[in-house]
C-alpha cells in the first residue's frame, strides 16, 4: 500500500529546500556571479596585479571577464522581471524606437567631415566599399567622393562637402518611427494575407509580400535589420541589385504564348495605349510637386512605370534613375499588380455599355510554329537596334520564350516556368514586403507614391479600353473589338487577361474572351518594357 502521507513529506521537504536554494542565490548571487560597486576598487586593484587573483578563493574571488562589472550584473527579481516585460514585443512597439535599424542600403549620410585621421580611414573605407558593392551608386559621385579621400582631407573640406551634399541628393533618410506605427504596418500585413489566402487575390504574390510585411515590423525580431536579418539579405542579394525582377522576365517569357499577338497584331495598339498611363503620371508629379512634394525627374519616370502594373519592370527603372525610392515603388507596383481584379472590374464597367461588354470575338488563329520562334529573336534584334536600354528587359523576356518555342530544351523551359519562377517569385515578394516598414511609407512622398501609382494604374486601364472604342469606329460591323481586353493592356499577365474574360462572362457564361485578351496583355509587357528603356535613354546618365 503507498504512504501517501510519507510521499507528502517528501514533496513539502523538497519544497523548502528549493526556497531556501532561491534565497540563498539572491543573497550571495551578486558577489559570486559579478562584482558590487563595493568591489569595484578592488577590482581595479587585483585587475592591475592579476598575479593575486590565484590566491583568491570562495567568494572574495574576482571570475575572469568581470572584473568591470557592476551593479548593473547583480541578480536583481525585478529587474529580470522588467526585462522579460521590455523585451516583448508589446513593450517595444509603446516604445519610441531609438535608431531605426531597418535604414536602407543607399544611405550615404553616414559621411561626415572627419576631424581625425581615423574617421579618415573609415571614410576612405566606406567609398571603397560603396564603389565596390552598390551598383545602385551614381558611379560618378563615388569616383568623386574616392578622388577626394585620396588627398589630404583638410585641403579639400570645401570639395568634401559638395561631394557629400551631392551624394546624399541621391538618398532618402527614412529616420525612424514609433513602436505603434509597426503595429500599423503588422495590421496591413495580415490584411494582405487575408486578401491573398481568404478572398483568392493572387495569393502567389500577396500571401508572401503580407508575412514579409508581418515579419520585419515584428519589433525585435531583428528580420529585416542590416547585414545579417534574412528579410534584409533577400531584400540586398535580388531585389536592390535587379538580380531577380531579370529572372522573372525570363520565367514570363517561358509561361507566355505570344501567337494571339502573332494572330491579331492590331491588338498591340492596346497595349501601346494603356502606356498612355504611364506618361500621365509625369504630369500627375508636377501637381503633386505644386503641393509639397519633391520629386525630380527621374524619380518621376521611375513612379510613372507603376501605371504599366509591372512589378519587375519597376524595380528595374527605379534602380537605374531612383534607388532611393526603389522599396515604395517596388511595394506599390506589386500591390497594384496583385489587386488588379479589385481595380480594374470598376474602371472596366464605367467605361462600357452591357452591349458592348456582350460583344462575342472569334479565337485567334493558330500560329506556325516558325512565326512563333522567329517572333522573340525579331523582338530582340529590333530593340538592340533601336532601343538597347530596354534590351535587358526584352532579352531575358525573348530568351526565355525561345526557350519554349524551339522545344530543344524543355528541361530547361520547364525549369524556367515551374522550379525557377515559383522560387525567385517566393523571395522577391518577401523581399517586396521586408520594405513595407513605418518609416518608409508612412510618410508624405510615400502616400504620394502610392496615389500616383493607383492614378496611373487606372489611367492605363482606362486608356486601353478608350483605344478598342477609337478602333471599333473602323472595324466592320462583324468583327467589333470587345473593349473589355482593352484593360489588358497594363502588363499584368495574365491576371488583366483573366480579369477582363471574368467580366465578359459576369453579363455572357458562353462569351470566352481570354485567348484574345492575351494578345493585348502580352503586348503590354513589351509596351512596359519599352517605356522603361526610353526613360532610361533619356535621363539615365543625368
Amino acid at each position: 500500500m503507498i504512504d501517501l502521507q510519507k510521499n507528502f513529506k517528501r514533496q513539502v521537504l523538497g519544497v523548502s529546500l528549493a526556497v531556501m536554494g532561491v534565497a540563498f542565490v539572491l543573497s550571495v548571487g551578486s558577489q559570486v556571479l559579478a562584482q558590487t560597486s563595493e568591489t569595484a576598487p578592488a577590482q581595479a586593484q587585483e585587475k592591475e596585479a592579476p598575479a593575486q587573483d590565484a590566491s583568491k578563493h570562495g567568494l572574495s574571488r574576482v571570475i575572469k571577464g568581470t572584473e568591470t562589472w557592476g551593479d548593473e550584473h547583480n541578480i536583481d527579481p525585478g529587474r529580470f522581471l522588467s526585462g522579460i516585460w521590455n523585451s516583448t514585443g508589446i513593450s517595444k512597439m509603446t516604445k519610441e524606437k531609438g535608431s531605426s535599424a531597418k535604414t536602407d542600403e543607399n544611405d550615404v549620410n553616414f559621411l561626415k567631415q572627419p576631424t581625425t585621421q581615423e574617421e579618415y580611414n573609415k571614410l576612405v573605407e566606406a567609398a571603397d566599399s560603396m564603389s565596390a558593392s552598390d551598383n545602385n551608386k551614381p558611379k560618378t559621385i563615388v569616383n568623386k567622393l574616392r578622388f577626394v579621400l585620396q588627398g589630404d582631407p583638410n585641403a579639400n573640406d570645401e570639395i568634401l562637402h559638395d561631394v557629400i551634399e551631392e551624394a546624399e541628393n541621391h538618398t532618402t533618410d527614412w529616420g525612424t518611427a514609433p513602436g505603434w506605427q509597426s503595429f500599423i504596418m503588422m495590421a496591413i500585413g495580415f490584411l494582405i494575407v487575408y486578401l491573398g489566402a481568404g478572398r483568392g487575390f493572387e495569393p502567389l504574390l500577396l500571401i508572401p509580400i503580407g508575412f514579409g510585411t508581418i515579419l520585419v515590423n515584428a519589433v525585435g525580431a531583428g528580420m529585416g535589420n542590416l547585414p545579417d536579418g534574412m528579410l534584409a539579405i533577400i531584400y540586398k542579394a535580388g531585389v536592390g541589385n535587379e538580380f531577380f525582377p531579370m529572372l522573372i522576365f525570363m520565367g514570363i517569357g517561358a509561361m507566355t504564348d505570344f501567337g494571339p499577338l502573332i494572330a491579331n497584331p492590331k491588338t498591340a495598339l492596346l497595349g501601346g495605349a494603356a502606356q498612355f498611363g504611364v506618361f500621365f503620371t509625369l504630369f500627375g508629379v508636377a501637381v503633386m510637386n505644386i503641393f509639397g512634394l519633391n520629386y525630380n525627374i527621374m524619380q518621376a519616370c521611375a513612379i510613372a512605370i507603376i501605371g504599366g502594373a509591372d512589378g519587375p519592370t519597376s524595380i528595374y527603372v527605379s534602380g537605374k534613375l531612383a534607388p532611393e525610392l526603389m522599396a515604395v515603388i517596388a511595394v506599390a507596383a506589386y500591390s497594384y499588380m496583385a489587386l488588379v481584379p479589385m481595380i480594374q472590374p470598376p474602371i472596366m464597367k464605367l467605361l462600357t455599355t452591357k452591349k458592348q461588354r456582350m460583344i462575342h470575338m472569334p479565337n485567334p488563329r493558330q500560329v506556325p510554329k516558325a512565326e512563333r520562334i522567329l517572333f522573340p529573336m525579331m523582338l530582340l534584334l529590333l530593340t538592340i537596334l533601336l532601343l538597347p536600354p530596354a534590351a535587358p528587359l526584352i532579352g531575358m523576356l525573348a530568351f526565355g520564350n525561345f526557350v519554349k518555342e524551339s522545344g530543344a530544351a524543355q528541361r530547361l523551359s520547364k525549369t524556367m516556368e515551374n522550379e525557377l519562377m515559383n522560387i525567385v517569385s517566393i523571395l522577391l515578394s518577401l523581399g517586396v514586403g521586408s520594405q513595407m516598414t513605418p518609416e518608409k511609407i508612412i510618410k508624405g512622398e510615400s502616400i504620394g507614391i502610392i496615389v500616383l501609382g493607383l492614378v496611373a494604374f487606372g489611367v492605363a486601364t482606362a486608356g486601353g479600353i478608350c483605344m478598342a472604342h477609337i478602333m471599333n469606329l473602323f472595324m466592320p460591323k462583324g468583327k467589333k473589338i470587345n473593349p473589355l481586353i482593352g484593360s489588358a493592356g497594363v502588363s499584368a499577365v495574365p491576371m488583366a487577361a483573366r480579369v477582363a474574360h471574368k467580366v465578359a462572362q459576369s453579363e455572357d457564361p458562353s462569351n470566352f474572351l481570354l485567348m484574345n485578351a492575351m494578345g493585348p496583355n502580352v503586348s503590354g509587357v513589351i509596351g512596359t518594357a519599352i517605356a522603361a528603356g526610353v526613360f532610361i535613354a533619356t535621363y539615365g546618365n543625368l
